[in-house]
């Protein structure tokens, strides 16, 4: 059996959310065993964090890049030949597929936040997923959450889809910095919470720097890590708006081997969002010591389970008062960081691609 899967948003630079989720499983698939074959199909060479290619394990270059997904792959799924049946990580079937897909969509932010999104980017996400959801054999998602949401938008049978939770990236090789380090490093010198995750609406940063800004500690900082996403001027702009100018620091993007060290140091890490397909920071937090508060919506219970203090993400004051029962009781958050321990043991990519790997090889069979 061949597998064809649209492995480009794995073949990026800086990979977060979907890429992340795309690259982890071609990983563990290309170190399958078995009588399974695998072909990646990419717009352009991949590069060189990608996994390297086997007899079982290959790449396929297919063009033109501009309309790839309407125009160039399936043209190439008609005249080529052909897997016997083709996976997308992404919310984007081929259009037109002579052969039965699979695809994966993360979560419905889009339907739930429209106008956190640019039209262009809003128009293309609800009229692609609708073609795919309506044409694919099989749906993957990251929680029941989201399939809830999957079922009551587009009413698909909930035997069509599969939720297989996402795991956590292996720990990197690099030292856990001290405080002096990460004074040197990043010019952080006082206790910190944490916040890691694209700046835009759905992650409800500017609540986060509210419900900080009542919490009365003078040598205490937020930071915030993760890159700018789309209309995060209102974010750069609340910690003046609140009076915390100088106790809000902004990381950008920082990389993979400098985040355990920024979780292991931290006195929390606080994901306030009103929204998530899963919430990988949670488990990622969980893995190097570090407390969790999340919001108490969407998937977010799915993936602290016992292991995280839940607030209310539109209430700033009840942030607040979690994040200062927190940081003010040493025992309570020893207790976090043992059941958080334990929590993570649940979840690892090799678990996520075997489950993908047994529906896409059902299909196969079908």
């Amino acid at each position: 059996m061949i597998i064809g899967i649209d492995g480009n948003e794995a073949n990026i630079d800086k990979k977060v959310g979907i890429g992340e989720y795309a690259y982890e499983l071609l990983l563990q698939f290309s170190k399958a065993k078995g009588d399974v074959k695998f072909e990646v199909y990419l717009k352009e060479n991949p590069r060189i964090e990608m996994p390297v290619p086997t007899s079982n394990f290959k790449y396929k270059i297919v063009g033109p890049k501009k309309l790839w997904t309407q125009f160039g792959l399936p043209l190439n799924l008609f005249l080529g030949k052909r897997p016997n049946i083709f996976f997308t990580p992404t919310h984007y079937a081929p259009r037109f597929s002579p052969i039965p897909t699979a695809i994966s969509i993360m979560d419905l932010s889009f339907i739930h936040f429209p106008n956190l999104f640019a039209k262009k980017d809003l128009y293309q996400l609800t009229n692609w997923t609708r073609y795919s959801v309506k044409n694919a054999s099989k749906i993957f998602t990251i929680s029941k959450s989201s399939k809830d949401d999957i079922i009551n938008e587009y009413g698909v049978d909930d035997k069509k889809i599969f939720v297989t939770y996402p795991g956590i990236k292996e720990g990197s090789n690099a030292r856990i910095l001290t405080m002096d380090d990460l004074r040197k490093k990043f010019g952080i010198d006082k206790d910190y919470i944490l916040f890691v995750g694209t700046l835009q609406p759905r992650k409800n940063i500017v609540k986060l720097i509210e419900a900080f800004s009542k919490i009365e500690r003078e040598n205490l900082i937020l930071i915030i890590v993760g890159k700018k996403g789309w209309l995060y001027e209102d974010i750069l702009s609340a910690p003046q708006k609140f009076g915390v100018g100088e106790r809000v620091k902004f990381l950008d993007f920082v990389e993979d081997k400098d985040l355990p060290s920024l979780y292991k140091n931290a006195l929390c890490f606080v994901l306030p969002s009103l929204y998530e397909g899963f919430g990988l920071p949670v488990l990622e937090a969980m893995k190097y010591g570090c407390p969790v508060l999340t919001s108490n919506v969407s998937s977010l219970p799915e993936a602290g389970g016992d292991a995280a203090i839940y607030f209310d993400p539109t209430d700033a004051e009840d942030i607040a008062s979690k994040i200062e029962k927190v940081i003010s009781n040493p025992k309570l958050r020893q207790e976090l960081i043992e059941k958080g321990y334990n929590q993570i043991k649940k979840f690892s990519w090799e678990k996520t691609a075997k489950e993908t790997l047994r529906v896409l090889e059902d299909l196969g069979k079908s």
